[in-house]
């Protein structure tokens, strides 16, 4: 039998709907609370269809934009009008509606030439412009994290080396021929954070799941696995079907 544990604190709910709403109020919780201590605060966001309604609500939340820098924990090497874009997702979602301005906004260039240089492009804006720090590394206030059905989070894929970049906070990851090309925060950069809320929906994430909360298990099998070594606090959201209850 597979032991597990949760690394921080567990909010099952009974349906998408209500996750949504679960999320949005830890993520307006967590940027509030940064505002009230340090003045401004620093979130990153992440693609993918999980987080899309608790964007939706966090636009109507009470939340002064401009006071949050948003940022990106990934990207697709798509142009910003592109369906599969991670900032086009969340611009529909939340930057627009939100009115969040555009001295706020730092997307990833994922439509860049090189994305190498891409990569080094946006750490150096993260360092500028993230003034928490932590160990001498920008400290975000806030990441909105997923998982997929294979076990990745940000763009740190199963058997791709990007896992384990240390020597960058943003990396480049080469396309394969089940995906396109990606830029993504790394590991120092991510664990790093004073918290993060990781939305897991969907009964095709169990398996992922239960590999992650395992208190053992193979990095590039699941690079989810990363999340267990955050030093920020970790609050995990999830509907009955990913926490395999229906």
């Amino acid at each position: 039998m597979v032991t597990k544990v949760v690394p921080g604190l567990l909010i099952a709910t009974q349906d998408a709907a209500q996750a949504a709403h679960e999320a949005c109020g830890r993520i307006t919780k967590s940027i509030h609370e940064a505002i009230r201590d340090r003045g401004t605060a620093t979130i990153a966001l992440s693609g993918g269809s999980s987080p899309l309604d608790a964007y939706r609500l966090l636009a109507k939340a009470t939340i002064d934009w401009n006071k949050v820098h948003v940022y990106w924990v990934d990207e697709r090497a798509v142009p910003p009008s592109h369906e599969r874009s991670n900032y086009g997702q969340a611009k529909a979602a939340l930057l627009d509606p939100a009115h969040v301005p555009e001295s706020s906004i730092h997307r990833m260039r994922g439509e860049a030439s090189d994305l190498a240089v891409a990569a080094a492009d946006y750490e150096a804006e993260l360092r500028e412009t993230v003034r928490a720090k932590l160990g001498g590394l920008p400290s975000l206030d806030l990441l909105v994290m997923g998982i997929g059905d294979d076990g990745h989070t940000a763009s740190l894929f199963p058997g791709d080396r990007t896992m384990y970049v240390t020597d960058k906070l943003v990396a480049a990851v080469p396309a394969t021929a089940d995906r396109e090309a990606r830029l993504t925060l790394t590991t120092p950069m991510l664990e790093n954070a004073r918290s993060s809320v990781v939305i897991v929906l969907g009964k095709a994430k169990h398996p992922a799941l239960e590999r992650i909360w395992a208190t053992s298990g193979d990095l590039d099998e699941t690079p989810g696995r990363v999340i267990r070594g955050f030093r920020g606090s970790i609050c995990w959201v999830i509907d009955r079907a990913a926490g395999g209850m229906g």
